[in-house]
């Protein structure tokens, strides 16, 4: 898809699944084989690849994070139970002393 940018010349737009099979032509063939068959330069398939990686590893360390705020939120229930269980053990034993 072809679009004006403000200078008036045309910038094309691809779809994600386009770049995603450019990128993986550019895995088997290489880059500069793949940009040459598609009629990319070969930076605009190494840009695809770079921000790929980087979603990758957003989406690793957000992965992370999400376990890492399982275990998190597990340990706090579990001290709030033993907070709950300790605050009725002093009740107990604040009645009998009296």
């Amino acid at each position: 898809m072809s679009t004006k940018t403000k200078s008036g010349k045309s910038r094309n737009r691809f779809s994600q699944q386009y770049k995603a099979e450019a990128l993986a032509l550019a895995e088997r063939l290489g880059v500069p084989t793949a940009a040459k068959q598609l009629g990319l330069q070969d930076s605009q398939l190494y840009s695809w690849r770079s921000k790929e990686r980087m979603n990758q590893e957003r989406s690793d360390v957000e992965e992370k994070l999400a376990v890492e705020n399982v275990r998190l939120k597990r340990q706090l229930t579990e001290q709030a139970e033993e907070l709950a269980i300790l605050k009725k053990a002093a009740a107990y034993f604040a009645k009998s002393l009296k």
